[in-house]
């Protein structure tokens, strides 16, 4: 134990002996040099004047987070929507389309459904619409649109929206 104690006393009288050798100013000799070095480090020269630059640089007094998101509440039950480009009949929500005539061919079923403007498309059984509608059914005198949702929490939540054929003399 005494060895131990003795070993390391000696590895601190090194490293201080040579901290001292590396110091930039004697101890032996008088603070007065120490004194003016510091002096000389604290008064800055005239030609290095310090000048903040505003230009490119954001304001620092500036909140991180606005207002809006700080008061903005985040719900477990608030729907994740994907960021997907919509195109096709993704742009349009079955609420907007009026179905039109539906056709059966080679056991296949295709519904015409017309938009605000009078522009006819044809939907396909599995064909996406809207943000998260897929074309679920058709049959002879409807469309069954399936939206499916899922929240923050992961939650699946499904909507079934029927497209109604009107028939004659119906508006």
């Amino acid at each position: 134990m005494e060895h131990i104690i003795k070993m390391n006393s000696c590895c601190l009288a090194l490293f201080l002996g040579g901290f001292l050798l590396v110091a930039p100013w004697s101890v032996s000799g008088s603070t007065e040099g120490l004194k003016s070095q510091i002096n000389q480090a604290d008064q800055p020269n005239a030609s290095k004047v310090f000048e903040y630059q505003l230009e490119g640089r954001p304001d620092p007094f500036l909140p991180f987070i606005s207002k809006q998101v700080a008061t903005q509440k985040i719900g477990a039950d608030d729907i994740v929507d994907d960021d997907v480009e919509l195109t096709g009949m993704r742009k349009f929500e079955p609420g907007q389309l009026t179905l039109v005539a539906v056709m059966f061919a080679n056991n296949r079923a295709l519904a015409m459904v017309e938009d605000v403007t009078g522009k006819g498309y044809v939907l396909k059984e599995g064909m996406p619409i809207g943000k998260r509608g897929v074309v679920h059914a058709i049959t002879e005198e409807q469309v069954t649109v399936l939206e499916t949702a899922h929240t923050r929490a992961g939650r699946k939540l499904e909507n079934k929206i029927v497209m109604r054929l009107n028939k004659e003399g119906d508006k």
